[in-house]
């Protein structure tokens, strides 16, 4: 299924404006952060490249492909809640709508990037 900004934008009922566009297309970020399994207490550590407002999970650092991505156009960005549950430092939860994520930094360094 496309992922792309147009796509995500139409689909979600979103907009760009033209100074966010062109931050998108200079801006990149990666490194390992770690993602919660849902209904469990345990974490993926995955390799994760940030570009284009998208997430691409990798398996490793040195993966050609990613496994999976998430377009995060309409995210809102928090510190998890008490009724999270979420006892670990470093942790940010990603939210859209009923989709809830939360990804771990290994690192104060890391989760202040």
């Amino acid at each position: 299924r496309p992922n792309t900004v147009t796509h995500v934008c139409w689909y979600r009922n979103q907009s760009l404006s033209l100074s966010d566009y062109l931050c998108m297309i200079q801006n990149q970020l990666s490194g390992y952060l770690l993602r919660k399994f849902k209904n469990s207490n345990g974490w993926q550590k995955l390799w994760v490249v940030f570009t284009n407002f998208c997430l691409f999970f990798y398996k490793t650092h040195q993966d050609d492909y990613p496994l999976a991505s998430l377009p995060l156009l309409g995210y809102a960005v928090s510190n998890p809640v008490e009724a999270d549950g979420i006892q670990k430092d470093y942790v940010f939860k990603l939210q859209f709508k009923s989709h809830v994520y939360f990804f771990r930094a290994e690192s104060k360094y890391t989760f202040e990037r």
